[in-house]
């Protein structure tokens, strides 16, 4: 189809330029450009070999005296069909090479990804696994522990456990992106609901933090998986809680633009400068902030909040302010056809 309708447009523009002046020559270099953008916008060489065999054949049999006629003696005949023939070979070669070197760094990209998530998983999971451990081994072995001891114990069990099962959700939400984000399925679903179920299950388990949720002042549908939305809400939510030491959180939604603009603003200790630039990659480590919990590293969390927004085709960036921190991440409100 791509062929057919350039070669149909360089044809229409030959014959408009024909009729407006009667000498020759415009046409090599209309089906010049015709055949250097087949080749470009087709993968393989076969379309653009079959615009090179075209175009050669529409530039000697229609737009070169004597018309409508094949004349192979016509004087340079021999260079232009060459011509049109290295145009398609050599941008053919160069639009392969360039799609397979960012078929190669999208990979690449996927496996550092896997690394990074494998590392963090065992940093995160070896951590509470060793005080679920210790805390039932002290319950066993010291039968004569107070009521107040076994109870510290088993809450502290209980909030490891808790932490293992948010590791898992983050998991699960990266095999729901799988290999292609594009199989992501996306529903329209109203801002408003997403943050205020989020902020719901937030408050339940940490009731002493108060969230404070801002809704647009229209309602606002985004395209979205609200699963997986509400999965990144809550690891910035906890991160706040976790490592930000924060105890009042802001949630918001407006549009900005072609984008639906979330932010999750805290009053917390903020995030090191230094670990700014890393901060989405899945390699941040113990905190070294005295003022901040240093006690699990943050970074699986957030290279799952950033894959799951880019597969939304979105963004995400975070900030620092004068008290606390900012995330902010958006996701277009059109998806990319009806964007086209």
């Amino acid at each position: 189809m791509i062929t057919l309708v350039i070669l149909l447009c360089a044809a229409e523009l030959c014959i408009l330029l024909q009729l407006a002046d009667s000498s020759d020559g415009f046409a090599s270099p209309v089906f010049v450009l015709a055949v250097l953008l087949i080749s470009r916008l087709t993968t393989g060489y076969l379309f653009g070999l079959i615009a090179a065999v075209s175009g050669v054949a529409c530039v000697n049999f229609i737009f070169t005296f004597p018309y409508w006629r094949v004349n192979f003696t016509i004087s340079g005949y021999p260079l232009t069909f060459l011509t049109f023939l290295m145009v398609s070979i050599i941008t053919c070669t160069l639009t392969t090479q360039a799609r397979q070197q960012e078929r190669l760094r999208s990979e690449n990209e996927k496996e550092k990804m896997r690394a990074n998530l494998l590392r963090s998983v065992s940093h995160d999971i070896r951590t509470p696994l060793t005080s679920i451990v210790g805390s039932t081994s002290a319950m066993l072995e010291n039968p004569g522990l107070s009521l107040s001891e076994q109870r510290e114990l088993l809450e502290d069990a209980r909030d490891e456990a808790q932490w293992l099962i948010r590791v898992v959700e983050n998991l699960l939400s990266i095999t729901r992106i799988g290999e292609d984000p594009g199989k992501i399925a996306k529903d329209s679903e109203a801002a408003e609901e997403v943050l205020a179920e989020t902020a719901r299950k937030f408050r339940k388990r940490f009731p002493n933090v108060t969230v404070s949720v801002t809704a647009p002042d229209e309602f606002l549908l985004v395209p979205m998986d609200p699963i997986l939305i509400e999965q990144v809400l809550s690891n910035l939510l906890e991160n706040a809680v976790f490592h930000g030491k924060a105890t009042h959180i802001d949630m918001s939604a407006q549009v900005q633009g072609t984008d639906a603009l979330f932010t999750v603003r805290d009053n917390g200790c903020g995030i090191p400068e230094k670990d700014l630039p890393t901060l989405f990659d899945g390699t941040l480590r113990r905190s070294e902030n005295a003022d901040c919990d240093g006690k699990r590293s943050m970074g699986l969390g957030l290279s799952v909040c950033l894959a799951v927004v880019r597969a939304h085709g979105g963004a995400m960036e975070a900030t620092n302010w004068e008290v606390g921190a900012e995330f902010t991440f958006r996701l277009p409100l059109m998806s990319e056809e009806e964007s086209i």
